[in-house]
């Protein structure tokens, strides 16, 4: 795990780095049009941000940030899951993942899980399309079951890799 990826810090948990420092090319450039609804996925910006809410007749059609990374196939965030725990126990400790996300999901449209894909190496990595839902994942899990966490940023392109080894 000593070894960082060009571009990448690591970074601790109260580093202050998720206030997004630099500017998201996901996010509109200018202020959207109230309503207007994702016509991939139906959330609808509304009150300056993106919601789960009956769509308006008169809402404008603008595709979402997380559509618009998941169309792309460019996560913000990577979880990566590995270790002798982590194998023991894969199913309970995915169960937490896809449930965090759920959680998460219900307030916050645009925080969602891109892919879950088995490594050759044994371990599991998960996109998001959020970096905040990656490092809520990861911490939920060392929260439940500790091991090593770690965290790394890349501040130029808003991109988090979290590793969380058990």
């Amino acid at each position: 795990m000593g070894h960082l990826m060009e571009g990448f810090q690591q970074i601790h948990r109260h580093d202050g780095i998720f206030k997004e420092r630099v500017h998201d090319a996901y996010k509109a450039l200018g202020k959207l049009s109230e309503p207007t609804v994702c016509p991939e996925c139906g959330a609808v910006f509304h009150e300056g941000r993106w919601q789960w809410r009956l769509v308006p007749e008169n809402a404008h059609r603008e595709i979402c940030p997380a559509c618009h990374r998941i169309y792309d196939h460019f996560p913000a965030g990577y979880l990566t899951l590995r270790g002798e725990f982590f194998q023991a126990h894969r199913d309970e400790i995915m169960r937490l993942v896809h449930n965090h996300e759920k959680h998460e999901l219900t307030e916050h449209p645009l925080k969602r899980i891109m892919s879950v894909e088995q490594e050759k190496d044994g371990a599991t990595l998960v996109t998001t399309t959020d970096i905040h839902l990656a490092r809520g994942m990861g911490e939920a899990l060392h929260h439940a079951y500790q091991g090593e966490l770690d965290f790394h940023y890349n501040p130029e392109q808003n991109l988090l890799r979290v590793n969380w080894v058990h």
